[in-house]
């Protein structure tokens, strides 16, 4: 593979892949594991609002007004008070799924992402920890648990992702490795565990 088609595959693998995407379809599917569904996908679009299409839209209006340098938010000193953005909204949009009685599989998947978000605000204080590693395997993970073994060739995504940014030299592989081991491993756990406490079997 020539060089420009290896970015060419990252660039893509990395847009088509980025946390914006991944979150809002777990997002979605969130209400899946309780009765209702898919009636109640409603309750995950609108968690998907405030999660994933605020933040965004916020981001890139930073960029149009040359605050942020793109949506990606590359610039590490960048990411601190962006992922502090995101986390406003994040608790707006808690606040109104409670107060609407929203499916606890949505509060809690609401509470897990921001659980996440938060570690990789404090962690990005220091050291640019990937992202989108994160998202992609806390994604994967979620998608497994519920979905079952036949769903485990979707992990692969995980170091697909990683790969491209590293090809891409927006992290190093110790960043996009921990940034997987933060979504995959204590994202996904709280994830499971609020899961546990918020949804009664049904």
């Amino acid at each position: 593979m020539s060089i420009r088609a290896r970015n060419l595959a990252a660039r893509a693998i990395t847009e088509v892949f980025q946390p914006t995407v991944t979150m809002a379809l777990v997002l979605l599917f969130s209400p899946a594991v309780e009765p209702g569904f898919p009636g109640t996908a409603w309750f995950g679009a609108l968690a998907v609002l405030f999660v994933c299409l605020l933040p965004l839209a916020a981001v890139e209006l930073l960029v149009r007004l040359g605050k942020v340098t793109d949506h990606h938010v590359s610039d590490r000193r960048q990411r601190a008070p962006v992922l502090a953005m995101a986390v406003v909204s994040l608790l707006a949009g808690l606040c109104l799924l409670l107060a609407i009685n929203a499916p606890g599989s949505v509060i809690a998947m609401v509470l897990a992402i921001v659980g996440g978000v938060v570690v990789l605000a404090v962690i990005s204080l220091f050291w640019k920890i990937s992202g989108h590693a994160g998202s992609i395997a806390f994604a994967t993970a979620v998608a497994v648990l519920l979905l079952g073994a036949p769903w485990s060739p979707v992990l692969l995504l995980v170091p697909a992702v990683c790969w491209s940014r590293v090809v891409l030299r927006a992290h190093t592989v110790a960043q996009v490795v921990a940034g997987a081991v933060v979504g995959g491993g204590v994202t996904t756990l709280l994830w499971w565990l609020l899961l546990e406490l918020m949804v009664r079997p049904a």
